[in-house]
């Protein structure tokens, strides 16, 4: 069993290895070049020449593109092994302070968001599956096909003009009221809930259709087993059959999903994030490539690539420890 997880865990670094090599030699052979543009701004701004401008650029950027792209790509490893994300030029701060100040925003608003449309996508499913070819699942299945194929960020644009600018129901930016002292207190915590509420109703919105869908179909598929012919035989009683035989097979399936998603919603949260201003990852994240700062791009990328790839390799080891037929050998 240890042997293993431990080869598993070797998958998994080395297919974080590879990720960082493709973001890195993406960003790098990308056009343009971010200390020429600095350097151009320095000419403006200071009137010196163009070669002490750009020199001075490489210093501030701290990596210099003429350098062959093996000695930068060994010259940031050596940074990530170090625990160095790099430098954001734009913030003129260190990437890991900028994740370090960003991340909870975004565990936050993501965590309650996955939590709320997986436990109501289970429900809805569960129950349109047990009573099928009624209204309730003509309903609820068009409605979670629609939200499903709607993505988050149009979602969001819409909670934004209607339930914060036009009703005014919700703040429409930030993570608290300037007027409260963060800290771990309930007027603190409730405030936050408050201003997250329309990026927490967004993602919720567009997950729980996927999830409605999912759980009807896989409870469908169990229905059919033999052993829930048994258990009818028997004489149990529908709540019992529907509760402890359909339900719990059925969710099985989705909670390799769930721990995926759950490092997938990091990369998805650049556009919500961005329409309602929040100061989560992702609102940094899309201002950094505006900014074309491969300093925070790159170290921003590293996380996100770091959660898909660990919720991915939690998921084995969940769903072999809760459905006892799956083997991690196998």
């Amino acid at each position: 069993m240890i042997t293993i997880i431990a080869k598993r865990g070797i998958i998994a670094l080395t297919t974080i290895f590879v990720g960082v090599l493709l973001t890195f030699v993406l960003f790098n052979i990308a056009p343009g070049d971010p200390c020429h543009t600095w350097a151009m701004q320095l000419v403006e701004r200071q009137g010196i020449p163009y070669e002490l401008a750009y020199k001075r650029a490489v210093e501030m950027w701290g990596y210099d593109p003429r350098k062959p792209i093996y000695q930068r790509f060994i010259e940031y490893i050596k940074g990530l092994l170090h625990g160095d994300l790099g430098y954001s030029r734009t913030y003129q701060m260190s990437t890991n302070r900028i994740i370090a100040k960003t991340l909870p925003w975004t565990v936050f608003v993501v965590s309650i968001s996955l939590l709320l449309s997986f436990s109501l996508g289970i429900i809805l499913g569960a129950l349109i599956a047990w009573r099928r070819k009624g209204v309730l699942d003509s309903v609820v299945t068009g409605f979670a096909s629609i939200m499903s194929a709607t993505p988050a960020y149009l979602i969001a644009l819409i909670l934004l003009a209607f339930l914060g600018v036009r009703l005014k129901w919700f703040p429409v930016r930030g993570a608290y009221d300037i007027t409260f002292t963060p800290g771990f207190n309930i007027p603190f915590i409730l405030n936050c809930l408050y201003h997250g509420a329309l990026p927490i109703l967004s993602y919720v919105l567009e997950a729980v259709g996927g999830w409605t869908l999912a759980m009807k179909g896989s409870t469908i598929s169990v229905l059919g087993e033999d052993y829930i012919t048994a258990a009818r035989a028997r004489g149990l009683k529908e709540r019992r059959i529907a509760i402890s035989y359909a339900g719990r097979n059925s969710i099985l399936p989705l909670v390799t999903s769930l721990a995926i998603s759950l490092g997938a919603m990091f990369g998805g949260a650049v556009l919500v994030e961005t329409v309602f201003s929040y100061p989560g990852i992702g609102r940094f994240f899309a201002l950094a490539v505006g900014q074309r700062d491969f300093g925070a791009i790159q170290g921003l990328f590293f996380v996100t690539i770091t959660a898909m790839i660990v919720a991915n390799f939690l998921a084995d080891l969940l769903y072999a420890k809760l459905d006892p037929r799956i083997r991690l050998g196998k």
